[in-house]
């Protein structure tokens, strides 16, 4: 056993929280400017945070939208989704990626994940109906899925992929950016959506970002993101602008703000220093917890990066630690822990609503009961990673 998982520390006199968001002087400056100019909804901050997120992922058109969620549901609008409809997605995800579905009247098909978190490629193609629109891939915890064969399956079948992106902004997938056009096959109709909730990568407070590299789905989707209204406000009461518009499509209120989109433009800049130092802080916790019996973490791959918007471990129920006992004697060291996720066919609406029960999808199920995430962001300090790592040591070998 090294000296490290040896090393025992005093509980912290601060509590840890699983997650903080770092906002620096830049951000607070670009909030206060937004407040000060009298624009404060969607305006010319949200027209550059675009630019610069799709200059950052090597896309032709990026829809900045209130949160990840909305930027699903006006994605699935704009594909046609409705009643009758089935969208595959991975059961080991947030209830939003299933939600959006439900509420455009069509039906989730839950599926199994891989070891790594991801969606198995599989599971995916046994899920294929007649009645299949549309497949939702979720690139779990910050590492991507494998998307080639899942790019293949859905050209043979026709089946455009929207990819819930909400942990993996700055991932690596063939050396392209998840969300870049240059991912996609020839004939694929493809959306990705990002996620800028206070606990991601980067952070508007609220928000999210939908990508495409096709144009008239673009259009569409810029027109349901705010009322299916041919003007936005930037474009109605500029100097340049005029008061008249039309309804194009019966839309959504799902624009972001210049509030949040001040954030979004100095958070891209700090995004790879800040991956960076998620990368840096998963390694040390990798090193210490090599030597732990009874503590792994899910499968990596040598061909993609990880971002580590979570970092999950997996407790061996052999060893006889209990995750609810292990998660409260965290607390009561003072650090903060979760759980990503509860499976969504494990959700009572779910189950209830579509007869799923726990043993249909064992691979997510096994996941789900032995992860603990472990508090990994940059504002967290050397210390504060030593303390988790004692604490968690200390429980393993007592």
């Amino acid at each position: 056993m090294s000296a490290v998982v040896r090393q025992r520390r005093p509980v912290r006199e601060q509590f840890l929280p699983y997650a903080l968001p770092q906002i620096g002087e830049e951000e607070i400056a670009e909030v206060v400017d937004s407040l000060r100019s009298g624009w404060i909804s969607t305006g010319p901050k949200v027209k550059r945070f675009e630019a610069d997120f799709a200059a950052y992922v090597g896309t032709d058109h990026a829809i900045a939208v209130s949160s990840c969620t909305s930027g699903l549901h006006i994605a699935l609008t704009a594909l046609g989704i409705g009643p009758g409809d089935e969208v595959i997605v991975p059961t080991l995800t947030f209830c939003s990626t299933a939600n959006v579905v439900v509420h455009l009247g069509a039906r989730p098909v839950l599926v199994d994940v891989n070891p790594d978190g991801n969606v198995a490629l599989d599971a995916i193609e046994e899920a294929i109906t007649p009645r299949t629109r549309a497949i939702i891939p979720v690139h779990f915890a910050g590492q991507a899925c494998d998307l080639a064969p899942i790019y293949a399956l859905a050209l043979r079948h026709g089946l455009p992929v929207v990819e819930d992106a909400a942990h993996a902004v700055g991932s690596i997938y063939r050396d392209q950016k998840i969300g870049a056009d240059a991912l996609g096959p020839e004939g694929l109709t493809r959306v990705t959506v990002f996620s800028f909730y206070a606990t991601k990568n980067m952070t508007t407070g609220e928000g999210g970002m939908i990508v495409t590299a096709d144009a008239d789905l673009a259009q569409q989707m810029r027109l349901l993101s705010l009322h299916g209204m041919s003007r936005d406000a930037w474009k109605r009461y500029t100097s340049a602008g005029s008061w008249y518009y039309e309804v194009i499509a019966a839309g959504y209120k799902n624009n972001m703000t210049d509030i949040q989109a001040s954030l979004g433009l100095h958070q891209l800049r700090r995004l790879d220093a800040f991956i960076a130092t998620r990368q840096h802080y998963a390694a040390r916790y990798d090193q210490a917890f090599a030597a732990l019996p009874g503590v792994s973490t899910l499968a990596r791959h040598n061909d993609r990066n990880h971002v580590y918007h979570l970092y999950v471990i997996q407790l061996d129920p052999s060893t006889g630690i209990d995750r609810a006992a292990f998660t409260e004697a965290m607390r009561e060291r003072k650090i903060g822990t979760s759980v990503h996720f509860i499976p969504v066919h494990l959700h009572p609406f779910y189950a209830h609503t579509y007869g799923y029960q726990r043993g249909d999808l064992p691979g997510a199920e096994a996941i789900y009961d032995r992860s603990v995430s472990l508090p990994l962001y940059p504002l967290m300090t050397e210390d504060d990673l030593e303390d988790v790592i004692a604490a968690v040591a200390d429980l393993i070998l007592a």
